[in-house]
């Protein structure tokens, strides 16, 4: 047992744990237990600690930090109280700290220091306030900030747009406040950015579409030639170019204006969501030619004139199209009093396209009192970075281990 490196012990029904031996241990995954009580102590050779979906409380130890050579610890979805140890920004390998799923408070440590190896930070679903720590920008190798669902007052962190690796930023559901800045066009922010959550906050103005412009990472090939302005409260007609978009969410705003037609170009789009807004206007009948459209609502506007038809746009339900007593025609009980039948695609529009624009897999813009945007696109596979991380912990530590008894002669 003393020369044992790696100890799984995950998803069982143990429920207690007063201390962990095996001095020589490296990786230790317990995830998925009952586990009740404090925190214990890890050995000083692990590497790598998984604690997740257990009922540990109480604070988390300064003791922890001790254990300099950590490199992934998962405390996720336990019942963890107080605040979070300010060492925790100084460790010298850390890759992953995920702390999500606790009842933590107090402020974010700020005292992340030059050189951090720090790739994923999770706090998701905690009680963390005060503003985002400046400290932030010396994880340079960051790719996953998650702070979503705290409470969190800050100003949008556009210094973060300097992190080069950065991929994932989750600003949802917090108490942000003021404009979103954009980009200049000579500033190449955020150039790896795939996923960006900023609803349910309390951002204001108009959303800079520089940010369209320049968030590289979410474009398929090749670059929009539209000059791009500020968005301001309307749907942009660039968001048509956005090819691979599956789900578009602008639900619950004050948007004005038209349905853009070029929404009709998103033949991968599945769910669209403009519900409870004040568009107005006739609904495109360009949309009838998303084939893959698989739900629709556009509730609570103010829009007008006959429902397109086709067969596959007939599906949709009464609900649909609730509160807006302008519209006419099926599935509605409303009769239109001229002709609302679909109109054929044009050459010139079918021309009009390109296979040029934004790659996004999953998109959520939403606003709450103000403007917001939220990008969601495969989060699961930016969260953790685990799969990578314990194969490279694994080969690096049997590697060690062949080579110990040559150390000893």
């Amino acid at each position: 047992m003393d020369t044992l490196a790696y100890l799984n012990l995950s998803f069982n029904y143990l429920t207690n744990i007063e201390k962990l031996p095996l001095e020589n241990l490296f990786i230790l995954d317990l995830n998925s237990n009952k586990l009740q009580g404090s925190l214990p102590i890890p050995p000083s050779s692990l590497t790598v600690l998984f604690l997740s979906n257990n009922k540990l409380s109480g604070e988390i130890p300064d003791l922890i930090c001790n254990k300099s050579v950590l490199e992934i610890l998962d405390l996720s979805n336990n019942s963890f109280s107080g605040n979070i140890p300010i060492c925790m920004g100084n460790f010298s390998y850390l890759h992953v700290l995920d702390l999500r799923k606790n009842k933590l408070s107090g402020t974010i440590p700020g005292s992340f220091a030059k050189g951090s190896l720090l790739r994923t930070l999770n706090l998701n679903e905690n009680e963390l306030e005060g503003p985002i720590p400046r400290s932030l920008v010396n994880c340079t190798m960051l790719e996953v900030l998650d702070i979503g669902n705290n409470k969190v007052i800050d100003t949008f962190p556009y210094w973060l747009q300097s992190l080069p690796e950065l991929q994932v930023l989750v600003l949802h559901s917090n108490k942000f406040y003021g404009s979103v800045r954009g980009c200049s066009e000579m500033n190449h922010c955020f150039p790896k950015l795939k996923v960006l959550d900023l609803s349910k906050n309390k951002f204001g103005g108009p959303l800079p579409a520089s940010y369209f412009k320049n968030l590289q990472a979410m474009k398929d090939v090749g670059e929009v030639g539209t000059k791009l302005q500020y968005i301001g409260e309307k749907i942009p007609e660039v968001i048509g170019e956005l090819y691979s978009l599956i789900h578009l969410n602008l639900s619950s705003n004050n948007l004005t204006g038209c349905i853009p037609p070029s929404l009709g170009n998103l033949n991968a789009l599945e769910s669209l969501d403009l519900s409870f807004n004040k568009l107005g206007g006739k609904i495109p009948w360009q949309l009838a030619n998303l084939d893959f459209l698989q739900v629709l609502d556009l509730s609570q506007n103010q829009l007008t004139g006959p429902i397109p038809r086709a067969p596959h746009f007939d599906t949709f339900p009464n609900t649909s199209y609730a509160g807006n007593t302008g519209l006419c025609g099926f599935p509605l009980s409303k009769e239109c009093k001229s002709d609302g039948t679909l109109q054929p695609r044009s050459e010139i529009e079918d021309n009009a396209e390109s296979t040029n624009g934004f790659g996004w897999k999953v998109v959520l813009i939403g606003y709450a009192s103000g403007m917001v945007i939220g990008l969601f696109m495969g989060y699961l596979v930016f969260s953790t970075g685990k799969p990578q991380l314990l194969v490279r912990i694994v080969e690096g530590e049997d590697r060690r281990k062949r080579r110990r008894p040559t150390a000893r002669r």
